[in-house]
């Protein structure tokens, strides 16, 4: 069964991050907060498609729902600072 924390080691293995939180999950159904430079210049679909690519086999076999908020380290400043 996934972890919040397995999960952030997946992605953090396929992806190199800046800021990665998975926030909450029921052991099938996630939500997570990535931010990475891997991120500029790419559609929000693309961006997500890495973050799959990352978790591989995973999301077929144990992680049936992944909502992701994906940032580009600019864009983290700019929300931080927002706060």
């Amino acid at each position: 069964m996934a972890t919040s924390e397995s999960i952030e080691q997946s992605i953090a293995a396929g992806l190199e991050c800046a800021h990665l939180q998975v926030l909450s999950g029921d052991g099938h159904h996630w939500e997570a907060l990535i931010v990475s430079c891997a991120f500029e210049g790419l559609s929000k679909v693309r961006q997500h498609q890495l973050v799959y690519r990352a978790l591989g086999d995973r999301m077929r076999e144990e992680i049936h729902a992944l909502s992701m908020t994906t940032l580009t380290p600019a864009q983290w400043e700019e929300l931080r600072k927002a706060l």
